[in-house]
């Protein structure tokens, strides 16, 4: 029996949709992370119960840290994104945490760096406060082992754990842990796994911000700033992804298999669907991050809209400066990225070697 709703909330589903594809559904993924970087702090004592976590969010992780500190008894800060909701906002009001929100902002990668700077001053006026730093400290790869081991035990160990002929994982690389954390434990005894990472155009994470997606740089999936916890050597292949491309994606994913998630979800579906016709014999799972609800009125109020799957194909391409909307797709073969010496977050706290 779970001690917490947290626990049950970040357990995810293996749903089966069609033949070799594999949904890894989450309520709210970030929750898994979150539950374990904050008991990982408590048990090394880094933390105690009643300090102040801290961290910047564009909604998904705010609702995690905020169960994970309820779950632990500490308190809770975020500086939230222009994204966040007022559904969001309510929950985390109830919660205890107290959200700092953003003044609109058209533009996300603004915004992004907005949340940054406001993390820091609030630092300088609260130095006893923990930044939780999702983005850029390996603690939250910890709470995926466990995810990885449902994986390996509900697909079968042989062969790739895919039942015959090898895995290939897909995600949203967003921070970078969920994808990076579920390929490096899965392959510690399945050195077979690919890796298929999904970015939104404007996304720097790998190379991106010369193309300019008109609609939105997809929150959650992408970034406007370099992140310490994405293992660019970890990717075998990368696809991005348009937002009207991912519309179409997360209203076919409702419509032929009634799973109802968010937009990245949409995006990972698109992919996942490419990468299995071409490679018949591999499995292929892709990452459902968190459910619809927050993308009712900007996707699914639009499903008339949505593009026949048939009808979208991307263009392969080998440079980055041949990227296109609305989809792209370029084998990386783990290719190590390069940070900026100067990257913003090298100095400052040390950073945490729990997974290294």
């Amino acid at each position: 029996m779970d001690q917490h709703i947290a626990e049950a909330i970040g357990r995810p589903d293996l749903i089966r949709l069609d033949d070799r594809l594999v949904c890894l559904r989450f309520e709210t993924m970030k929750v898994v992370s979150a539950l374990a970087a904050v008991r990982h702090l408590l048990d090394t004592g880094v933390v105690r119960p009643g300090d102040t976590l801290l961290d910047s969010s564009s909604g998904i992780y705010a609702y995690a840290l905020a169960l994970a500190c309820h779950r632990h008894g500490m308190r809770c800060h975020i500086v939230g994104s222009t994204t966040v909701d007022g559904t969001l906002c309510a929950q985390l009001a109830v919660l205890g945490a107290t959200l700092e929100r953003m003044e609109p902002c058209d533009d996300l990668k603004l915004d992004q760096k907005r949340r940054v700077e406001r993390i820091h001053e609030i630092l300088a006026e609260h130095p006893e406060y923990h930044w939780m730093r999702q983005y850029h400290d390996d603690i939250h790869y910890l709470g995926y082992r466990a995810v990885a081991e449902r994986i390996r035990r509900s697909l079968g160990r042989g062969d790739g754990g895919g039942g015959g002929g090898g895995l290939t994982l897909v995600g949203g690389v967003g921070s970078g842990a969920s994808t990076g954390a579920l390929a490096r434990y899965l392959r510690e005894d399945l050195p077979d796994v690919e890796l298929v990472g999904v970015q939104p155009f404007g996304s720097v994470t790998f190379g991106a911000e010369h193309v300019a997606d008109p609609e939105i740089i997809i929150a959650g999936i992408g970034s406007s700033i370099p992140f310490g916890n994405v293992g660019h050597a970890s990717y075998d292949t990368l696809h991005w992804i348009s937002f009207d491309a991912a519309l179409a994606g997360s209203v076919d994913l409702l419509r032929r298999h009634a799973v109802f998630a968010g937009l990245s979800t949409g995006a990972g579906y698109l992919a996942a669907r490419w990468e299995r016709s071409r490679a018949p014999e591999r499995t292929v799972l892709f990452i459902a991050a968190d459910t619809g609800h927050r993308y009712v009125d900007s996707v699914y109020a639009r499903h008339r809209e949505a593009a026949a799957l048939a009808s979208l194909t991307p263009r392969q391409v080998t440079d980055r400066a041949e990227l296109a909307l609305p989809w792209s797709r370029m084998r990386w073969n783990r290719t190590p990225g390069v940070r900026p010496a100067d990257h913003p977050f090298r100095a400052g706290r040390e950073e945490s070697t729990a997974c290294a």
